[in-house]
């Protein structure tokens, strides 16, 4: 099947979305602020050294300083020592605070910790992945030849010298020696490059950046036969081309004013992904709640009732939302733990049937899932490999009314908690307390006519003010006390 890829490139925010069919079946957004580390080279100074972990705290310019181990460091790696007499010497013998250095981003921050970095700096070219100080080689086992992975790892002894690192990559097979000489030359100067900056930078900077969003584009390639790609920035096509690998590519420029996802669209189906409710084509509905610990489908009929009987409503429902469940996890990117409430089935050949459905769907989706199957109370359950964050988590952000909880205390509730409060004011030297608020939160504490708020006077001796304030949940402050 030919597949399109839309790709809106322009903004700061890349985009593309995978159609097949017409019908969007992924889609990917890379914010500025959501942009993966992994990858990066940074010109550091170590800050902190850390003999009890055995590492140091790295300075590279960004908000978090990076965590460096010790057997992480180039100093540690080209040891003469035997292996056991340099693991007993701390940290401390290989490298020293205030100490500049290259080092590469491995893993991402998370929550209070910074990234995790690596001085054993890896270059990545279209087949092989040079390490200036590896030490070693390696070949992909994906080349399932073994002689062919030995004939590479030869010929990388070859070609290295002591202190550096090759890896052979799995389009080397496409490759011959020729190709793989030039790009190890090639990378060589590109390495020899950043050393020049390590002695002109005297600050912390980045002096290699990773182009994530164009490395997804190209392993979306690799997984197909043949596709046609739609861009908006001219400037894509070399990008796209150069990890092609000789797979068949139409790219086509897009030259409307329109935004192109617009123009495909697709900009509706960005807005559909984060809505809670999804309607299948034959008049039922999926409810998608994410949380932080699981996500929760619940499967529902609808407008739905069915030709013939009430279990072929509820199996074909099931069916039907079994495949748009699966599509939505992709175009979504939902990872983690996912728990299905199917319309109830007694029978178990309905259950199993409804499993196959879902099991051939998920067939679709390059990321890792795993069925688990029915709980006794019914519930589907099934993980999925998360990767990154969930697109609605890159795309929203918390209500700054409710908090994300999607509700409010209401305004009774409010009024009650201010009466609460004003009850301790009894017997003390207060005459007069104003209160900013609602008018909905006033109305319910002075009761019909004004008659509660009369009594409350009475009871605790204060003259209640109010002053009414626009807001949009019920809210009390106590802004003076007199």
């Amino acid at each position: 099947m030919l597949e399109k890829i839309i790709v809106n490139y322009l903004g700061r925010e890349k985009r593309y979305a995978i159609l097949k069919e017409q019908k969007v079946e992924k889609l990917y957004i890379e914010q500025p602020k959501q942009q993966s580390l992994v990858g990066n080279i940074y010109i550091g100074t170590v800050t902190k050294v850390m003999p009890g972990l055995h590492a140091a705290f790295v300075d590279i310019g960004e908000e978090k300083q990076g965590f460096l181990h010790r057997d992480k460091l180039v100093s540690f790696l080209s040891s003469k020592d035997e292996k056991n007499v340099k693991e007993r010497k701390g940290i401390g013998a290989f490298v020293h605070q205030g100490e500049r250095l290259f080092v590469q981003v491995e893993k991402d921050a998370t929550g209070d910790k910074g990234p995790r970095l690596t001085g054993i700096i890896e270059l990545n070219g279209k087949n092989i992945v040079y390490l200036p100080n590896g030490y070693y080689v390696a070949v992909s086992r994906k080349i399932e030849d073994a002689q062919q992975r030995e004939s590479w790892r030869q010929m990388g002894h070859e070609l290295k010298e002591d202190h550096e690192g090759l890896i052979f990559r799995t389009s080397c097979t496409d490759a011959n020696r020729e190709e793989i000489r030039a790009e190890l030359h090639q990378l060589r100067i590109q390495y020899h490059e950043l050393t020049k900056s390590l002695k002109m930078v005297k600050k912390p900077m980045i002096v290699h950046e990773s182009e994530h969003f164009i490395k997804e584009l190209k392993e979306e390639l690799k997984k197909m036969d043949s596709a046609t790609i739609v861009i908006d920035d001219s400037s894509l096509k070399e990008k796209i081309l150069a990890g092609s690998n000789g797979q068949a590519c139409n790219i086509i420029y897009h030259h409307d004013k329109q935004n192109i996802f617009s123009a495909y669209g697709i900009e509706e189906s960005v807005e559909k992904a984060l809505r809670r409710v999804v309607w299948l084509s034959n008049g039922a509905y999926v409810v998608i709640d994410e949380t932080e610990a699981l996500t929760i489908i619940d499967v529902n009929t609808g407008k739905y009732s069915g030709k013939n009987h009430l279990q072929d409503t509820v199996v074909k429902t099931n069916e039907l939302a079994a495949e748009e469940i699966a599509r939505q996890l992709r175009i979504r990117d939902i990872g983690g733990i996912i728990l299905i409430d199917f319309i109830d089935m007694k029978d178990p050949s309905d259950q199993e049937m409804v499993q196959k459905r879902l099991e051939r769907a998920l067939q679709k989706d390059h990321k890792r899932t795993n069925i688990v199957g029915f709980t006794q109370l019914g519930i589907m359950q099934l993980t999925r490999k998360k990767t990154k964050i969930a697109l609605s988590e890159g795309l929203t952000e918390k209500c700054k009314v409710c908090d994300g909880t999607g509700s409010v205390l209401s305004a009774e509730t409010v009024a009650f908690k201010l009466e609460r409060e004003l009850w301790e004011l009894r017997g003390t030297d207060y005459v007069a307390v104003t209160i900013e608020t609602t008018d909905e939160v006033k109305s319910v504490f002075c009761g019909m006519e004004g008659k509660h708020l009369q009594r409350m006077e009475e009871l605790i001796h204060v003259t209640l003010q109010f002053v009414i304030k626009t807001n949009d949940k019920p809210f009390y402050k106590i802004t003076k006390l007199i």
